[in-house]
């Protein structure tokens, strides 16, 4: 995390470009069949774990990365950086009572937080040249996208560059949980990789059969590319 955040942070006073992507299961797995999506993730200049199962396949795989850092994580920790060096803050995506919401009470946790701007997300094809520009407008430092995937994903990866701000990142569904609309896993379901879990539990019936079935493929990705690399291992190669 303390790595993510000085690499953030030097984008912005560096006012360079920094594009943050985080990953899990489901985003690895809707890679494989949205090539725009993939390219989003390939070209992002700070990919981190966003799920705990990411990690462990990683490691299971041969790379151990050094712990999870969280979308939502990264969001609170950068809004704290705002708000100490005053970072301009966009905030783009979310209903717009539930963003209204979110920024009230982020501006009480954060007294001298700059909100140069925000936008709820529920904007159509036509408006999103006129979002575009009021974001440019904005000078913001920092934008976060609150849009669902691939909808974020595909928003900057598109205009990213062209918005002026020096670090945007997509935040999915972390305004809802700053607003208290959703609530996020303890920790112990965290640190369990149980997340999904959790979320599934809340609304079983919207995300039930999408967590089981994503998961499962992901499971069969991670396995299959195990056993791909351990069969063209020099040992195996020089053995047939």
């Amino acid at each position: 995390m303390r790595e993510a955040v000085d690499r953030c942070r030097a984008a912005i006073d560096g006012r360079g470009y920094l594009q943050h992507m985080s990953v899990n299961a489901a985003k690895l797995v809707a890679m494989r069949d949205d090539e725009e999506l993939r390219r989003g993730v390939e070209e992002a200049g700070l990919v981190t774990a966003d799920g705990q199962s990411v990690v462990w396949a990683a490691r299971l795989l041969g790379t151990r990365l050094p712990e999870r850092v969280a979308g939502i994580d990264l969001m609170h920790e950068m809004l704290a950086a705002a708000d100490e060096h005053g970072y301009r803050v966009y905030f783009l995506g979310a209903k717009p009572e539930v963003l209204a919401t979110a920024i009230e009470k982020l501006r009480r946790k954060h007294p001298h937080l700059v909100v140069a701007g925000s936008q709820h997300g529920y904007f159509s094809d036509e408006e999103t040249e006129s979002v575009a520009e009021a974001i440019r407008a904005s000078r913001a430092d920092i934008l976060f996208v609150a849009m669902s995937s691939p909808r974020k994903e595909h928003f900057l990866g598109r205009l990213g560059r062209d918005l002026g701000a020096p670090f945007t990142m997509g935040v999915g569904g972390s305004i809802d949980v700053v607003a208290g609309v959703t609530r996020r896993a303890p920790k112990a379901f965290q640190r369990a990789g149980l997340e999904w879990l959790y979320r599934m539990l809340q609304e079983p019936r919207r995300l039930g059969k999408r967590y089981l079935l994503t998961n499962g493929k992901f499971v069969a990705m991670v396995l299959r590319e195990k056993l791909t690399r351990r069969s063209s291992a020099p040992g195996d190669v020089a053995a047939s």
